[in-house]
């Protein structure tokens, strides 16, 4: 059989080929066996996102589940990734289960497992469960009827989505975005988080609400070159003060300004800490995953906040937001979370913040990005991918840990970290970092200048330095 491995997020592969209802069935069999061995009446929240066959994927694991003894809530039709982890904490069960493979291509489905807290479950528990998966599920499966299942207790169908509205409500300040003027547009890219906002916002500009589980052949990442026709809308239309995009399970942001251009999650985190520290006066440590910019530290200095630079994955950042007091959590991909909500990455949540303060303020989003400059100074970000065989990946891999890179063409190096890949610095407020994807083959590059002509041109000196 497959050897099953989890990555920097879950468990992803090709549907069809490795991930198929026998190796979920595995999965499942591994993590209620490890949840019976630390609980006597566990119980597990699970769901499924608009990837082809999630719900075939969701039913196996719950009958799996029920055959174990554990008891399942099983959310109606698709959700989104956070609402499985807010479902965890509402619902108090031992852990909270989506099938997904979140912004991966649409050949792709993934199993990833939260902790009863509502967000990723340690990495050193997950280890637990992947070295215990069997070469076979030896649970009778099949032999279970889900009807008779709810009819003794052992499932309960729950209506997930409305519990998120519900929670959203609660939270947010709805009636002051809907009468602030402001015109807003949605991206769904085809994934879960395409109903929660029509029901949120029913006049909203909307993109790619309607479930699509091959995603238009379209891989439902929310960075620019993705979005291509979603800027050219904003664009087009002309009174769009802001656009939001979600990925394939909503947990990752992607932000437009009203002239369509993309807002980097750097610029979010930045953002976020601005508007939760000046305006509304909340203190707490920052927690930002290696490959973020340099500039939260500036900030971070600039309101006396605690920082933590951790390895890239939100299990990390997780970690620090269920132990400690944390404002801010965010990664480089779009996944972000803050204080008052749960230790999760939601994509939809941090666009209602950001449109909140919009609205608060009455303030453009080119508006508070300036002020936000006036406490770091101005920077650009951008990332390439390289899509590259794994002799010349484990090649690059090692020239930077012997050090052979002293320059990336005109750019010097001044210094090296390699707390998770390497980061070349060129100076303090300028650097380039290669990583190799936790989770795709793919080797990734990333830069930050003052501008986007330097950005640019440390990228394109990159690839020719790193490809030869």
């Amino acid at each position: 059989m497959t050897k099953i491995k989890f990555g920097t997020d879950g468990w992803r592969a090709i549907i069809a080929k490795d991930f198929t209802v026998d190796n979920v069935a595995r999965v499942t069999e591994a993590t209620a066996k490890w949840m019976l061995t630390k609980e006597k009446k566990p119980t597990v929240v699970l769901g499924h996102d608009c990837r082809f066959a999630g719900e075939l994927f969701a039913e196996t694991s719950a009958k799996v589940f029920i055959a174990a003894g554990i008891k399942v809530f099983l959310a109606k039709d698709f959700i989104s990734t956070p609402m499985i982890s807010l479902g965890a904490v509402k619902l108090k069960t031992s852990l909270g289960i989506i099938i997904t493979a979140s912004h991966n291509p649409p050949s792709y489905n993934g199993y990833k497992i939260k902790g009863s807290y509502g967000g990723p479950l340690g990495p050193e528990k997950v280890q637990e469960i992947e070295d215990t998966i069997p070469e076979k599920a030896t649970y009778d499966w099949n032999s279970v009827d889900l009807k008779n299942a709810e009819a003794i207790g052992l499932l309960e169908i729950v209506a997930l989505e409305d519990m998120y509205i519900k929670h959203v409500e609660e939270n947010f300040d709805l009636k002051a975005i809907k009468n602030s003027g402001l015109s807003f547009a949605y991206d769904a890219m085809y994934g879960a988080g395409q109903r929660v906002m029509q029901r949120l916002f029913p006049e909203i500009h909307k993109l790619h609400c309607d479930n699509n589980p091959g995603f238009h052949g379209q891989a439902p990442e929310p960075i620019h070159k993705n979005l291509i026709e979603f800027s050219e809308y904003i664009k087009k239309n002309g009174k769009i003060s802001c656009g939001l995009a979600t990925d394939g399970d909503a947990d990752r942001i992607g932000l437009y300004d009203s002239k369509g251009n993309f807002v980097d999650s750097h610029h979010i985190i930045l953002l976020l800490i601005h508007y939760l520290v000046k305006y509304k006066n909340q203190k707490g440590k920052v927690a930002v995953a290696f490959s973020t910019t340099v500039k939260i530290k500036n900030m971070c200095e600039h309101y006396g906040l605690p920082l933590d630079v951790v390895k890239i994955g939100f299990k990390y950042i997780c970690n620090i937001m269920i132990t400690e007091d944390v404002l801010v959590g965010g990664e480089e991909s779009g996944g972000i979370a803050i204080k008052g909500h749960i230790p999760e990455r939601d994509g939809i949540w941090m666009g209602l913040v950001i449109w909140e303060f919009m609205a608060k303020t009455g303030k453009s989003l080119n508006e508070l990005i300036e002020e936000v400059y006036a406490i770091t100074g101005t920077f650009c970000f951008d990332r390439n991918d390289l899509h590259i065989n794994d002799e010349i990946k484990n090649k690059v891999l090692a020239n930077c840990k012997s050090g052979a890179y002293k320059e990336i063409g005109k750019f010097k190096v001044s210094r090296v970290d390699d707390l998770d890949g390497y980061k070349f610095f060129f100076d303090e407020n300028t650097w380039m970092m290669i990583r190799a994807s936790g989770t795709e083959p793919v080797l990734r590059v990333y830069a930050e200048a003052a501008n986007r002509a330097i950005v640019d041109e440390i990228l394109a000196s990159a690839k020719k330095v790193l490809l030869g």
